[in-house]
C-alpha cells in the first residue's frame, strides 16, 4: 500500500513538471529502487514507533515494582515502626502519669506522634525501599483515592474530623469534654474515632465526624483544674450569710481543692412538689480533675455536716 502511494507521488510529481522538461526526462529503475527504500525506513520507523507506545501504556507486573527483599525489608520496617511507635507512646503515658501539671500537655502528644510516626516509616517504605517509578506512584495514588472515595466516605470523613481535631485542638487527651449525651475523660484521639472514659467507667467511642457537626463542651482547657459544683437543696427560712460562710469552709478543708481559684457560693428559689426550697451552689476547683466527682461528694458531706451540728437544718425539714 505505502509502495503504490509513493509511485503515484512520484510520478504526479513528474506530471507537473513542464513539457519540455518532460519530454527530456527519463525514469530509469534507480528510482523506484529508492522508492522502495524509503518505503521500507518508514514501515520500519512505523512499527517501532508503535511498539514503544504499546510498551508505555502497558502496566507495569508486580514483579517488575516489587522484588522478595523489598517486601521483606518493607514488612521489617514496619515492625520496627509499630513497635517503636508503641514504645514512645508507653513512655509519654508513663511520663504523663506522673506529674499532674503536665499531664495534659504530654498525653496530649501521643496522637501527634503516632501520625508523624506512621508517616514517617511509610516515606522511608515508598522512596528508600520500594522506589517506584513517579507514574506508578501516580497512577496507584488516583486508584486508590478514587476506590476508596467511593466505597468509604463515611471513613473518610472521620478522618478529615481526627485531623480536623488535632489541628483545631478544641480538646486533647486528658481533657474533661462533653459531646452529646456522653461525658467523661478524653484518652485518646484517633484519625477515626474519640474516646472517652464516663464517670461510670464506661469506654465511649465517639466518631470523629460528629466532632464536626455536634458542640462540644470542655471543662478544663488543657488545665489539670476544672470547676466543680455541688448542689444542695435548703429550707428557705435558713440564714444565707452563715450557710455561705460554712460552704466556703467545707470547700476549703477538702484535700482536693485548689485554692488557685475563686470559691463562689449562689442561692436560687425553686420550687419541688408545690414548697419553695433555696438551692445553694457551691462552686470551687479541683486540683486534679481526676478528683472531680470525689471533690464534689466531699464538699456535699462537709456542709451537710456542718449544718446539721450547728442545727441550721435539720432532717424534719425535708419531710
Amino acid at each position: 500500500m505505502k509502495k503504490t502511494i509513493f509511485f503515484i507521488i512520484f510520478l504526479g510529481l513528474i506530471s507537473s513538471v513542464p513539457a519540455q522538461e518532460k519530454d527530456t526526462t527519463v525514469v530509469d529503475s534507480s528510482s523506484f529502487h529508492q522508492l522502495d527504500t524509503i518505503a521500507a525506513a518508514v514501515d520500519t520507523t512505523v512499527a517501532e514507533i508503535a511498539q514503544k507506545v504499546e510498551s508505555d501504556l502497558k502496566p507495569p507486573s508486580m514483579s517488575e515494582i516489587f522484588s522478595v527483599g523489598e517486601i521483606l525489608w518493607s514488612i521489617i520496617f514496619l515492625i520496627i515502626g509499630y513497635l517503636g511507635i508503641r514504645f514512645i507512646s508507653f513512655i509519654l503515658e508513663s511520663i504523663a502519669e506522673k506529674t499532674t501539671k503536665y499531664r495534659i500537655t504530654i498525653k496530649g502528644l501521643v496522637p501527634i506522634v503516632k501520625i508523624l510516626g506512621w508517616v514517617f516509616i511509610l516515606f522511608i517504605i515508598i522512596a528508600g525501599i520500594i522506589q517506584p517509578p513517579i507514574s506508578t506512584v501516580i497512577a496507584v495514588t488516583a486508584s486508590i483515592a478514587i476506590a476508596v472515595g467511593f466505597a468509604a466516605q463515611d471513613i473518610l470523613k472521620n478522618v478529615f474530623g481526627g485531623i480536623m481535631v488535632l489541628v483545631d485542638r478544641p480538646f486533647m487527651v486528658g481533657d474533661k469534654i462533653e459531646i452529646g449525651n456522653y461525658y467523661g475523660e478524653v484518652v485518646e484521639i484517633g484519625l477515626r474515632s474519640t474516646r472517652l472514659v464516663t464517670p461510670d467507667d464506661s469506654r465511649v467511642s465517639v466518631p470523629n465526624g460528629e466532632l464536626m457537626t455536634k458542640s462540644v463542651s470542655n471543662a478544663n482547657v488543657g488545665e489539670p483544674n476544672c470547676q466543680v459544683v455541688a448542689e444542695i437543696y435548703l429550707p428557705i427560712t435558713i440564714d444565707t450569710e452563715r450557710v455561705r460562710q460554712i460552704a466556703i469552709e467545707a470547700a476549703q478543708v477538702s484535700k482536693y481543692i485548689y485554692l488557685n481559684k475563686p470559691i463562689v457560693v449562689l442561692f436560687f428559689n425553686e420550687v419541688k412538689e408545690r414548697r419553695s426550697y433555696l438551692k445553694m451552689r457551691l462552686k470551687a476547683y479541683v486540683a486534679d480533675i481526676r478528683y472531680e466527682f470525689p471533690f464534689k461528694s466531699d464538699m456535699t458531706e462537709l456542709v451537710m455536716k456542718a449544718l446539721l451540728e450547728e442545727k441550721i437544718i435539720s432532717p424534719d425539714d425535708f419531710k
